[in-house]
């Protein structure tokens, strides 16, 4: 029978210990979730994150009820991947099951096997290490860089060795990676490039969209992300070869010679076409979308500066942030410990979540990295959480979060 790692955060050591977060705060408010309207947002909770749905969903998805097609045939599915590739400047894209599904996929076809190694942020969900764990290769870690919390391009070249096969961007919380220095080092190298654009739906780089920046990209349509499926993933590429595989593998293999004939070890990783219906009412507001998450987070970064301790969200030249999460960073001078301003905005109902844990310091991974450390990701993880960042935020909630995140300072200034 599986077991799970034993590894607990007293036994990092007493210095990695204080690093990880503790539980997530009770929310004090217990009132069911609704759109907030009043002018009284105390006695309602406002979610780190909920979906918009106010498009076409249920028109596209009672279609496919009354017209029985419903599983992964139907004429959705080509048409949320036409038009995702679209708005990710690709020729084509690849429907899946999930995000993490659309990494393992998007790997296998390029072949990767144990003794191959692929370079990832240690800064990122899980799911991208464990869709490079999937194929049996093996990952190697690299620090992010302070700025922009992404991962550090610099320090690329000197974990590039004869058995690397790939490098793995993840664009952190909707704001791409420098892009330009890692895919000259990679063709330099010969190193395949996936981006795990999950967080990214629409960011850009100097003129350019997420997803089409590599020769691959990978994105998630969980229920927070910018546009959702309910679970959800999509491959974006422009190689026609690289497409049609990851097509064929997420259909069992199925061979076009004849039926139940299987040439590849395959998997079914299809999306239906009741989710693809609902991607594709999505991605119709896509734009809608992305704009009134910057304009949320143009006016959370206005409110929040006028307060110590506070670091605002990144947004380097020549890129376009989308702010999956308005991720902020509490710096000692605010008065309160992150875990403390947490704790503090959970009893009035405000709903938040802490940044990643890093994948060195991950139970399951801890022995294989066991004496790697890598200082900006820690930080990141001791200090950072990121406040409710829906698409649907309203200029109200927003400035009931400022002030309660006030409020908290002024309170641990005068105690």
């Amino acid at each position: 029978m599986l077991q799970p790692s034993k590894i607990t955060p007293q036994d990092l050591g007493e210095e990695l210990a204080k690093i990880i977060p503790g539980r997530d705060p009770e929310l004090s408010v217990t009132i069911k979730r609704i759109p907030v309207s009043q002018l009284d947002l105390s006695s309602h909770i406002i979610p780190v994150c909920e979906p918009t749905l106010g498009g076409n969903e249920a028109k596209y998805l009672l279609d496919c009820v009354e017209s029985n097609w419903v599983s992964s045939a139907g004429k959705y599915i080509p048409a949320f991947e036409e038009k995702f590739a679209a708005e990710c400047g690709c020729k084509y894209s690849v429907a899946c099951l999930n995000g993490t599904i659309a990494l393992h996929l998007a790997l296998v076809v390029l072949g990767l096997k144990p003794g191959d190694e692929v370079i990832l942020p240690t800064f990122t969900m899980i799911a991208t290490i464990n869709a490079i764990t999937y194929t049996g290769a093996t990952p190697v870690l690299i620090d992010s860089e302070p700025i922009t919390w992404n991962m550090d391009v610099q320090q690329l070249a000197d974990k590039i060795t004869p058995k690397t096969k790939a490098i793995m961007p993840v664009h952190t919380y909707g704001h791409p990676v420098d892009m330009d220095p890692l895919m000259e080092l990679a063709e330099k190298h010969n190193l395949f490039v996936l981006e795990d654009a999950a967080e990214a739906h629409g960011a850009e780089y100097k003129g350019r969209r997420c997803g089409g920046l590599g020769h691959a990209g990978s994105f998630s349509f969980y229920a927070n992300k910018i546009i959702t499926t309910g679970e959800g993933g999509m491959i974006t590429t422009n190689n026609a070869e690289f497409a049609a595989l990851a097509e064929n593998l997420r259909d069992h293999a199925f061979s076009s010679e004849r039926h139940f004939w299987h040439k590849f070890v395959g998997f079914n990783y299809r999306m239906t076409n009741l989710q693809a219906a609902v991607g594709l009412a999505q991605v119709e507001q896509m734009s809608k979308f992305i704009t009134h998450r910057r304009h949320n987070a143009a006016l959370y970064s206005r409110l929040l500066r006028e307060i110590p301790g506070i670091v605002t969200p990144p947004e380097s030249k020549d890129v376009k942030n989308v702010f999956w999460m308005y991720g902020i960073l509490v710096q000692d001078e605010f008065g309160m410990t992150r875990d403390e301003l947490r704790a503090f905005l959970a009893k009035h109902g405000i709903e938040t979540r802490t940044f990643f844990i890093p994948m060195h310091l991950q139970p399951i991974y801890y022995e294989a990295f066991k004496g790697q450390r890598y200082p900006v990701a820690e930080m990141l993880c001791q200090r950072g959480f990121y406040l409710p960042s829906a698409s649907s935020l309203t200029e109200l909630q927003i400035r009931y979060v400022v002030d309660m995140v006030q409020q908290a300072h002024v309170e641990a200034m005068n105690r």
